[in-house]
């Protein structure tokens, strides 16, 4: 990692996306949930703040974003190795089967330096996990000091299968919302910064993809006959999901609905979320914690 860097030194290309990349407006303003506003009246095949014209532009105005991204994410890093912040990001990502998780994680991700990342995919819990209370493995999983952490699911999974399957009884579930913010506050206040992505897909759009999955064999692998079982279950997921945004978005952990019927808008979407949350924290290169001259003087005479 690079050291002794300030912030005036650095090229203002590597900090900042070309204006062309850019949304329209903020989308920390433009996707934020507001409670009370029914996910199912929101178009998931819209494209607010996108600066292009359609898919064609898509993947040049993603990748203008990669060099702001990589240099931020690296900023994020330095300053917790060098001591100087012990902020860290993280981003969960949860939608209807289908949605992108993997996808955002693949293409918006794979922007940065990996050992800046920690990726966890919460899977149905295991019996050891399923002995401690519904937050133990959530706070395993939580990014350490200048990390950018990726829940692929997450804790929301106990107000959303837990609720839809009955796994649990009402009065439990119920009491879920009230501690998963406790718990996001708790982990906000202890320095990181939470990026709720809620990928917001139609059933219709989510048929054509497990349609397409059945009709390419290098797909077979990412279709499981039990993704209808869940599927006939659509309206009391919806009805989950639309709970959890609604009591679950708050001030130090908003929800964001990113339209992703458009999987290009969705990865364009999340990346640029992702930015203007590093933007805002604006981490800086660690000072040296040496006599820089003296150890130009060393390396030369080495």
């Amino acid at each position: 990692m690079p050291k002794n860097k300030s912030h005036a030194d650095a090229p203002a290309s590597a900090l900042s996306a070309p204006r062309a990349a850019r949304p329209t407006a903020p989308l920390r303003d433009l996707l934020r949930y507001t409670p009370g506003t029914s996910p199912a009246g929101l178009d998931p095949a819209a494209t607010p703040g996108y600066p292009g014209k359609g898919k064609r532009d898509a993947a040049k105005l993603t990748d203008q974003l990669a060099p702001a991204l990589s240099e931020w994410q690296e900023r994020l890093y330095a300053a917790a190795k060098g001591k100087a912040s012990q902020r860290s990001v993280l981003v969960v990502l949860q939608g209807m089967d289908t949605s992108g998780k993997g996808g955002v994680a693949r293409h918006v991700m794979g922007m940065v330096d990996p050992q800046g990342l920690r990726l966890v995919a919460f899977k149905q819990p295991t019996k050891e996990e399923l002995s401690h209370h519904f937050l133990w493995r959530i706070r395993r999983g939580l990014p350490g000091p200048g990390l950018i952490g990726v829940f692929d699911r997450s804790h929301y999974e106990d107000v959303l299968v837990g609720r839809v399957d009955e796994l649990v009884p009402q009065a439990t579930w119920e009491k879920r919302y009230a501690e998963i913010n406790r718990f996001e506050a708790e982990v906000a206040a202890a320095g990181t910064t939470i990026i709720k992505c809620y990928l917001h897909i139609s059933r219709d759009e989510q048929r054509d993809r497990l349609l397409a999955r059945l009709d390419d064999p290098a797909k077979y692998w990412k279709y499981s006959p039990g993704d209808v079982d869940v599927r006939l279950k659509w309206d009391a997921y919806a009805t989950a999901y639309q709970a959890a945004l609604d009591l679950c978005s708050t001030d130090v952990a908003p929800w964001y609905v990113i339209p992703a019927n458009r999987k290009w808008y969705r990865n364009w979407a999340v990346a640029t979320l992702l930015l203007e949350h590093l933007e805002a924290l604006d981490p800086q290169w660690p000072p040296a914690t040496f006599d820089v001259a003296e150890q130009v003087t060393r390396v030369l005479n080495s």
